[in-house]
C-alpha cells in the first residue's frame, strides 16, 4: 500500500528544508519520540515509542537520506525495528515547491511492515498512520512558520498484497519524515 499527501507550510523553501533536516526540530515534532541524532549528512538514528491498534513498542531507526537535490527535494529509506513488535521498511520521496510566501510539500511513501504489525488491520495501521502525520505535519508547521499547515491533499491506495502494508509517515518520517509517517 501507498500513501501520499501535500501540505502548505507558512515559511520559506530554505527554512523549511533547515527543519526537514533538523534532529532537534523532527524529534519535537514527532509524538513519542525519544532520541533522534544526526550521525552524518545523510543519516539519522531515532528512537520513538509508539502505538498501533494493540501493538505498543519502542523502534529503533536508521533514516539514510539520498537523491539529494537541496533544497527542493530528496529520498528517505527507513529500516525499523521494534523487537517483538516487528520491524518496517519503508522509501519516502519528499519535495519542497516555493508557493508564494509558503511552501508546498508533498510526500510519496511505500512501506511494508512485518511481524505483529503484520497482523494488525491494514485499515487500523492507514488509520494510525495518517493520523502521525497529520499530527507531524501540524507540529511541523507551527515549529518552522508558526501555524498549522494546510492540508492540499492526502490520499490512500489500497493495499496490493496481504501481509504487507505501508506504515505510518511517521516511522517513514522519522520515517519523516514527519510526519511522518506519516499519517
Amino acid at each position: 500500500m501507498k500513501q501520499v499527501g501535500e501540505y502548505r507550510v507558512s515559511a520559506a523553501r530554505a527554512l523549511v528544508w533547515e527543519g526537514l533536516n533538523d534532529p532537534e526540530i523532527l524529534a519535537r515534532c514527532i509524538q513519542g519520540c525519544l532520541s533522534m541524532e544526526k550521525t552524518s549528512d545523510e543519516q539519522f538514528d531515532a528512537s520513538v515509542k509508539a502505538k498501533v491498534g494493540p501493538v505498543s513498542a519502542t523502534f529503533q531507526a536508521q533514516l539514510m537520506l539520498s537523491e539529494i537535490e537541496a533544497p527542493a527535494s530528496y529520498t528517505l529509506t527507513a529500516n525499523v525495528k521494534g523487537g517483538a513488535a516487528g520491524f518496517g521498511k519503508g522509501t519516502a520521496k519528499v519535495s519542497l515547491e516555493e508557493d508564494g510566501a509558503s511552501t508546498l510539500l508533498r510526500y510519496q511513501v511505500s512501506a511494508s511492515v512485518g511481524g505483529k504489525l503484520a497482523q494488525v488491520g491494514s485499515r487500523l495501521i492507514d488509520a494510525a498512520a495518517r493520523k502521525m502525520a497529520d499530527d507531524f505535519f501540524a507540529e511541523f508547521g507551527r515549529e518552522v512558520g508558526g501555524a498549522e499547515p494546510e492540508a492540499v491533499a492526502a490520499v490512500e491506495e489500497a493495499p496490493v498484497t496481504v501481509g504487507r502494508w505501508k506504515i505510518w509517515v511517521a516511522v517513514a518520517a522519522i520515517v519523516v519524515i514527519v510526519l511522518l509517517l506519516v499519517v
